[in-house]
């Protein structure tokens, strides 16, 4: 039984439908994205799964029961906007949030000396929010998401604002949270950081869920319209090939865009040739292209 499951959830503010029977599964050590612009619905999503609003109509429910206080426990929450208190020492408030969850002091404290350690900031300990840096203050309030080992982990924008070192860092944890068994809704703009995440992933615009599914079979279903082309030296008329939209000159060949995913062959049999073929690839779409596509396709 899937730790946290959806089904037709949906949210009304007066006139305006802020989710619109939303469902989807987050299995145990699955990281689930939540994609969508601002005011896709994603936020409200992730406020009816803690609890902190309830939705109108459908079910949320959690190893196939409905929300219980006792959930708190077992859920950890990382918002967009950081909530930690600037003029409070760090180990006073965490500390304090874990011992909300059930910890006692001695496991909070434990835990989050663990957390400081791996993360290499061990002196934080003593220090206040507002001592640190964006990136280090926004460290803390994801120590302060899983310093009680939840269960559920939702994650809003957990990367946004972090240098390249620090993504890495926080991605890695991610990663291993999940491999330990976490279910983790994942809520970002940053599409390869989903693409290098999760499985499985929903795409929200205006309430809707207008893409569903596994990656992998989501981008099936779209055409393949790139090629690249790395060459031993030039290949000429690439761009009287019928199918053949635009031909890009890179330092090791050509990115060549496609109308037709038949034009793909044509391009191989042509440069072959003409010369000695390094590279042929024909680009899967990123999910970015896919998200711009769909998005913007609803916008109509």
């Amino acid at each position: 039984m899937e730790p946290l499951k959806l089904e037709h959830v949906f949210k009304q503010y007066g006139e305006k439908t802020a989710v619109n029977k939303v469902s989807l599964k987050v299995g145990e050590g699955e990281i689930y994205g939540l994609l969508g612009a601002n005011g896709a619905g994603k936020t409200t999503t992730m406020r009816m799964v803690l609890g902190l609003i309830y939705p109108d109509g459908g079910d949320i429910l959690y190893h196939g029961k409905p929300y219980h206080k006792e959930l708190t426990q077992q859920m950890g929450y990382l918002p967009e906007e950081r909530g930690l208190y600037p003029k409070v020492k760090i180990s006073d408030q965490i500390i304090y949030l874990a011992r909300l969850r059930g910890m006692s002091y001695q496991d909070a404290d434990k835990s989050l000396r663990y957390w400081l350690d791996r993360f290499e900031v061990p002196e934080y300990y003593n220090k206040r929010i507002e001592e640190l840096s964006k990136g280090n203050q926004q460290k803390m309030g994801f120590i302060a998401a899983i310093v009680h080992k939840p269960q559920i982990l939702i994650l809003d924008e957990a990367f946004s604002g972090l240098d390249p070192v620090n993504v890495e860092l926080l991605k890695a944890t991610v990663k291993e949270l999940r491999d330990e068994g976490t279910s983790i809704l994942f809520s970002t703009h940053r599409m390869e950081h989903v693409e290098e995440l999760c499985r499985e992933i929903a795409i929200l615009h205006r309430g809707n869920t207008i893409v569903q599914g596994k990656i992998k079979e989501i981008k099936n279903r779209y055409p393949r319209e790139e090629v690249i082309l790395y060459t031993s030296g030039q290949i000429n008329g690439l761009e009287s090939i019928p199918g053949v939209s635009s031909v890009e000159n890179v330092e090791q060949g050509y990115h060549i865009r496609m109308d037709t995913p038949e034009a793909a062959q044509k391009i191989l049999h042509h440069a072959m040739a003409q010369g000695t073929v390094e590279r042929f690839e024909i680009k899967e779409p990123t999910l970015n292209q896919i998200f711009i596509q769909e998005v913007g396709e609803s916008h109509e």
